[in-house]
């Protein structure tokens, strides 16, 4: 019974050469961002992200006045695609823990709790509204209509992948799930990869913004410690699925050198 859930687990990750190739790329790129052995230009590609509808000060006032609170509202309205970016959030309620007015792990999980919340919204919005709302949408973030016909034609070969993955790519993190709500994605296996991509997102801006330091929320998202930390997990997720394509390389090919006992 264990393995074969173990085995329709794993089923959920495409086998890929094309995906491989790009996952190879990925480790590469984001493990020397990662170690500073080069210095890519992605501060300016993610101060372009960073675009809020509040401003520096009005961010750090909401979380210095209600902590927890502020974390919930503003991570539930950036992942239900209001333009609140939680590369500037997570790093800002960082720097509170390393003050002491928050805790990591609490954080953490307000912050993962709030992203399934606005997820969710997202979600049922584009079940229940259709593909006119999806499109709309997507326009405001200037994803043209041939991004949702892409995204179908992944969604009908690897969902749960794509979920997870874009929860780390700022920008699209908040409206896959508009796609995953419209092609009727199982809402159970959207919940659990929403929750792991988020988890895992939540834990490395939260500490980038611990050893960071700064009440300037203006910089963190430009910051060598926030996309060093970013650059590090892309690295660290090409480096599983590397080793995924591997392995199950191996196996296929195990498997098809066997002889059936039939033959």
């Amino acid at each position: 019974m264990h393995g074969a859930g173990s085995r329709s687990l794993i089923s959920w990750v495409p086998k890929s050469k094309y995906l491989f190739g790009f996952a190879l790329v990925l480790f590469i790129v984001g493990l020397l961002q990662a170690v500073d052995v080069v210095e890519l230009p992605f501060g300016t590609w993610f101060s372009w992200l960073s675009g809020s509808v509040l401003s520096s000060a009005t961010l750090n006032s909401l979380m210095s006045k209600y902590g927890y609170a502020s974390v919930f509202v503003l991570m539930a309205l950036e992942s239900a695609s209001v333009p609140i970016p939680s590369e500037v959030v997570l790093p800002l309620a960082g720097y509170f823990v390393g003050i002491n007015q928050l805790s990591f792990w609490p954080v953490v999980a307000v912050s993962t709790v709030a992203s399934l919340t606005g997820a969710l919204v997202d979600y049922y919005l584009a079940k229940w509204l259709g593909r006119p709302f999806v499109v709309g949408i997507l326009n405001f973030f200037r994803l043209h209509k041939n991004a949702l016909e892409k995204a179908e034609a992944w969604f009908g070969k690897s969902a749960e992948w794509m979920v997870f993955a874009a929860r780390f790519v700022p920008g699209i993190r908040t409206v896959i799930s508009l796609p995953a709500g419209l092609f009727e994605m199982s809402m159970s296996r959207f919940a659990l990869m929403t929750i792991a991509g988020c988890f895992a997102w939540s834990v490395v801006l939260v500490y980038a913004g611990v050893l960071a330091g700064s009440t300037s929320t203006a910089t963190f998202a430009t910051s060598s410690t926030v996309i060093d930390g970013l650059s590090g997990v892309v690295a660290a997720m090409s480096a599983v699925y590397i080793a995924y394509y591997v392995c199950a390389s191996r196996r296929d090919h195990g498997a098809t050198a066997i002889p059936s006992s039939g033959s």
